[in-house]
């Protein structure tokens, strides 16, 4: 079955935007389908019914795995969102077009973001580890738990942020992670907002590296970079 979207009069374009990292997609402006999700504009297979049912050909499901994964990135980018707690999201418009009376079940979901955490997905997305019950309810097949959406993957932050400290003359201060996420001086950056577990993930790649250091415990901890 093929899942190109039907013939329409105007044409619905992804862009990309300059960056030295790999290609991640932004909703045009202009065109496509709103959904009542903000301003987002969704790609032309979200007006496709079939799209919300992964297909059992191995080749169109492979063009779904990999369409659905630039779906949650571009979304969850333009909503500056850094994870999802899968049996919440399911409901909202990235999973559910209201339209159309269609909505992604939640076992094809993890299908989807378990492809994502894969090498053959880029490992665009990784199941957290909350301990206990919760790590087992985001592994096991069909899960609702959290999954951090890398539409930037933490090695890519990392850099950006080093690169930031250095162009803001920075390095050799200690800064606070909340001066990082949370501080004027960031708000237009695309970390800006980040969640806490994500940002200690980016740094301790820099860590690993031997070009930052982690100082203090709980909400004390700030950062040097070198």
């Amino acid at each position: 079955m093929s899942l190109s979207p039907p013939p329409s009069s105007s044409t619905t374009s992804l862009t990309t935007s300059a960056s030295p990292f790999p290609t991640i997609y932004t909703p045009s402006t202009t065109t496509g389908d709103s959904s009542n999700s903000s301003d987002f504009v969704f790609p032309p297979q979200y007006s496709f019914p079939p799209f919300f049912t992964l297909q059992p050909n191995a080749t169109t499901r492979a063009s779904q795995l990999s369409s659905w994964s630039t779906l949650i990135q571009s979304y969850c980018r333009y909503h500056r969102l850094f994870s999802l707690v899968l049996v919440d999201a399911i409901q909202t418009p990235l999973f559910t077009n209201s339209k159309l009376s269609r909505a992604l079940s939640l076992r094809d979901a993890q299908t989807i973001l378990s492809w994502m955490a894969s090498p053959e997905g880029g490992r665009r997305a990784e199941f957290a580890d909350t301990g206990g019950k919760d790590a087992a309810k985001s592994s096991g097949e069909g899960g609702g738990g959290k999954v951090w959406i890398y539409w930037r993957r933490p090695e890519e932050w990392a850099e950006m942020l080093e690169r930031w400290v250095e162009g803001t003359g920075q390095k050799g201060a200690v800064l606070t992670l909340y001066e990082l996420v949370e501080s004027d001086a960031v708000r237009k950056e695309e970390w800006a907002g980040m969640e806490g577990e994500m940002l200690r993930k980016s740094l301790n790649v820099l860590v690993k590296r031997g070009r930052a250091q982690i100082f203090g415990q709980g909400e004390e901890l700030g950062v040097k970079f070198f």
